[in-house]
């Protein structure tokens, strides 16, 4: 008797792609993680720190302003008096710096580190020094310490001693575009005029806190869409989306006593229920890292009860979609990677290595691993063969961890299974990914509510200071302190909703782009935008200058007005 031996195949893979490299994956697929956010996020919160540090030390020069009238008047060159306020810059700026290098080289990597140090076996942490990114921190922080106060100060001091020894003049007011609609200003009582006026009186102020907001709204935005998106994959995908257990596959050939044993712990006390499939591992390179992607190829025998197993629905319409002669249906992540769409054809490799044509039918919510899915007949017509089935969905009684681990060693100990697919071992997987994130995601939240909480509180106080005279006018002529309250503060609620609307709109943009690049080549965050996304910066923000409302009431509740309205002539 001879033995026909079948032409062998060769397959060559790089350190992604051999068996057993999931570690190596999930470290990568971290650090890429870590690296795309690193591209964005510092610069984002740079401009929003130089936004803070550019009303500080505007602030600080125009409260030096008789000061540095007196010097002049003295006989000092401006250059010296200029010194004054990029010394002070400079050594600030320096100092915030230095402290930030030195938590940045510390604290973040250490958080960053023990982010996934639970689930993946890694040496200790090497911190190193970087010269090259602590210089340029250093030199940013003079460009937005150092160089506005030479420029601010330069511009005042090209004023005359004698009028800047008197305090800056106010804005001058201006009619506004919205005095041109009288269907609408014709309804404004008096104060919400004056605040109209006051809020294009005041550009300058008016913009640094629209963009103020705006960038910590849009880190907050970005912050809690990325938690939402990644919090619910889990149980969407192995809850609501895919049934089974695991993918009990068959060996070929396979004797009679083999499939008899594989039969009988199919029907076994511990299986709440089986389904016949075909159940192949197709391939496709594609990708960032043009790394062969794992395709699972599912062909049920029975399509009735199929949504027992495996549930298909587009996400965007919530339909069902039926495996139909037209052609296969596949996973949204996958169609992304490939930009394809329904109606498209695509070209995969078999595990002989034969490319296969298929017709995309349609496309499934589906958020790890990739998939496609055909009905017998279609199977038939692509690859040119009578259809078998070779594996069995099967659902456990107990479908923990655990037991699903049990099972699937059990159904290995038998000679003809070929191999078990459980669902477990790649959610541990994305686990590891998800809770990184997750990590990166809570720091990136705390610093924006910390920015949100500089940038507004700063703000007002610097509204406030520039204002007191203004303020302390309306309050000697009987406005009561609430009023008084309000006529200033009515102003930074109106600019804070605007600041808030624009940062939707940028943490939308980062937020998409976070969804572009962050996910591994084998998972799809959720692109849906869910009512907490929305919620969570308007509360944290309102919060804020709600807070922030009270302790500016409490400030002009005790002004001295007769000090405030003290002539300095």
């Amino acid at each position: 008797m001879t033995l026909e031996l079948k032409s062998p195949t060769y397959t060559i893979s790089n350190r992604r792609e051999v068996p057993g490299s999931e570690g190596d994956v999930v470290y990568t697929t971290i650090s890429q993680v870590v690296d795309d956010l690193a591209k964005v996020f510092p610069i984002f919160l740079y401009f929003v720190a130089a936004l803070v540090t550019f009303t500080t030390m505007n602030r600080f020069i125009d409260e030096e302003r008789i000061n540095s009238g007196t010097l002049k008047a003295l006989g000092y060159d401006d250059h010296v008096i200029i010194n004054k306020f990029t010394f002070y810059g400079f050594i600030s700026g320096t100092l915030g710096t230095i402290i930030g290098i030195y938590l940045g080289h510390t604290l973040l990597p250490q958080i960053v580190y023990h982010a996934y140090y639970n689930d993946l076996t890694l040496p200790p942490i090497e911190q190193h020094f970087y010269w090259g990114i602590s210089i340029i921190a250093i030199i940013l922080s003079w460009i937005s310490s150092v160089l506005p106060a030479y420029l601010t100060a330069k511009g005042e001091l090209n004023e005359k001693p004698a009028a800047l020894l008197l305090p800056k003049p106010p804005a001058a007011g201006s009619k506004i575009m919205l005095e041109k609609i009288p269907f609408i200003w014709n309804h404004l009582n008096f104060t919400h005029k004056v605040t109209a006026r006051n809020v294009f009186r005041y550009k300058k102020r008016m913009l640094m806190t629209i963009f103020g907001v705006c960038g910590a709204a849009a880190l907050l935005f970005t912050g809690f869409s990325v938690k939402n998106s990644i919090g619910n994959m889990n149980k969407r995908q192995f809850g609501d989306l895919i049934h089974y257990d695991m993918i009990v596959a068959k060996k070929d050939p396979i004797t009679h006593s083999q499939n008899v044993a594989v039969n009988k712990k199919l029907h076994s006390n511990a299986i709440k229920s089986e389904a016949p499939i075909h159940y192949e591992s197709m391939s496709k390179t594609a990708g960032k890292n043009n790394d062969s992607q794992d395709i699972k190829l599912i062909v049920p025998s029975n399509t009735k009860n199929f949504k027992n197993y495996v549930h298909l629905n587009n996400r965007k319409t919530h339909k069902n979609i039926p495996l139909s002669n037209n052609g296969a249906v596949v996973s949204e992540r996958l169609a992304n990677l490939l930009h394809a769409k329904v109606g498209d054809k695509i070209s995969m490799n078999d595990g002989n290595g034969h490319k296969r044509t298929i017709k995309i039918s349609g496309i499934t919510e589906m958020y790890m691993g990739h998939f496609a899915f055909m009905n017998p007949t279609k199977y038939q017509k692509v690859f040119n063969k009578t259809f078998s089935t070779n594996a069995s969905m099967v659902i456990l009684k107990n479908g923990s961890s655990k037991n699903t681990e049990n099972e699937a060693y059990k159904f290995m100990k038998l000679g003809g299974t070929a191999g078990v697919v459980q669902n477990t071992t790649i959610t541990q997987e994305i686990n590891t990914v998800v809770e990184s994130l997750n990590m990166i995601m809570i720091v990136l939240i705390i610093v924006a509510g910390l920015l949100a909480i500089v940038i507004q509180y700063n703000l007002t106080n610097i509204n406030v200071s520039e204002r007191i005279r203004e303020l302390s006018t309306i309050k000697v002529l009987g406005f009561y302190d609430n009023e008084v309250t309000m006529y200033i503060y009515r102003e930074t609620i109106l600019l804070t909703c605007i600041g808030l609307i624009v940062g939707y709109g940028v943490g939308d943009l980062l937020y998409r782009y976070i969804l572009y690049v962050v996910p591994p080549d084998n998972v799809m965050f959720n692109p849906a935008l869910s009512a907490s996304s929305f919620l969570w910066p308007f509360g944290v923000i309102g919060i804020i200058t709600l807070v922030l409302g009270f302790v500016v009431n409490n400030k002009l509740k005790n002004i001295d007005m007769l000090e405030a309205l003290k002539s300095v002539d």
